[in-house]
């Protein structure tokens, strides 16, 4: 009996070892939903919005542009706290339908009306040079006066500022020469202290006409016009103390006429030399200067 008592247990023994076995599963199904449930609450985490931190780059693009800055207005409110979508009437223009706007920090900007304020400051600026200018004119023509010599230049004003222009035929050159002559060294003489007195850089422009040269010394009418053109500059700085860094000198040759070839004055109108006094104004207002130095009302 007790060798069958023992063979009983032997095999009761065996039974529930099997039973045991069949439930291991369990334990990698528990794993696996533990591990699948954090990586739900990590993805929860890291879609959430740090609205404090939205805020305050909102701000601070606001306080750069002086205005509410945003790629869509009230995008700070697409998510609520609890993280679900704001209602859909969002607009490119307002916002949510229940979201208040922010007022902006400063003031909206009005572009036409700056750009009146810079047109008004720049003609006011043009304005006052080109009195300047006609003031130097004014003065010129008096000294001009005073010494016997009215017709000794004349007066235009272009995109650059006033031009005196000076006839080099026979006045200030001979024909073919650069070399000063007593009258047109009496003209820079004359106008030379009121040139001296001003602020402005002076451009010395040599001129001739279209007949051509060739000489030794001029092989055309570049080098003769050039050679016109520092002539009156050196004569200005060593008899009249105009400083050299006050000037500059340049040939045009033929290629900026007053008169037309075919008007038989053009050979003695377009051989001249002009100093043209050059206004101090930006660039882009070189053409107010023509226009309203060429004003008779001014």
């Amino acid at each position: 009996m007790s060798s069958g008592g023992h063979k009983r247990r032997g095999g009761h023994e065996e039974e529930h070892e099997e039973h045991e076995n069949h439930e291991r599963w369990l334990v990698s199904y528990a794993d696996m939903m533990t591990l699948l449930m954090v990586l739900f609450i990590v993805l929860f985490a890291i879609s959430q919005v740090d609205q404090k931190k939205f805020a305050a780059l909102k701000t601070g693009l606001q306080a750069g542009f002086g205005a509410p800055v945003a790629v869509l207005t009230g995008a700070d409110k697409l998510l609520d706290p609890g993280g679900s979508v704001a209602p859909d009437s969002v607009n490119i223009a307002g916002g949510a339908a229940n979201v208040t706007r922010n007022p902006p920090i400063n003031p909206q900007v009005d572009p036409q009306a700056v750009a009146k304020l810079a047109e008004e400051t720049t003609k006011g600026q043009v304005g006052k040079e080109v009195k300047n200018l006609k003031q130097a004119e004014a003065d010129i023509k008096k000294a001009l006066k005073k010494a016997g010599i009215s017709k000794g230049a004349t007066f235009r004003f272009d995109e650059r500022g006033l031009v005196v222009s000076i006839a080099a035929d026979n006045v200030l050159f001979a024909s073919g020469s650069a070399d000063l002559q007593a009258g047109g060294q009496k003209i820079l003489d004359t106008i030379a202290p009121t040139l001296r007195k001003l602020p402005n850089r002076l451009s010395i422009d040599g001129h001739t006409n279209s007949i051509p040269i060739r000489t030794a010394r001029f092989p055309s009418n570049w080098e003769l016009s050039a050679d016109r053109a520092t002539g009156v500059l050196r004569y200005l700085h060593t008899r009249d103390r105009l400083p050299y860094d006050q000037m500059v000198a340049t040939g045009f040759a033929d290629t900026k006429p007053l008169l037309p070839k075919s008007n038989p004055k053009s050979v003695a109108k377009n051989r001249r030399v002009e100093i043209v006094v050059l206004a101090r104004v930006d660039n882009s207002a070189g053409r107010a200067v023509q226009e309203l130095g060429n004003d008779a009302e001014n």
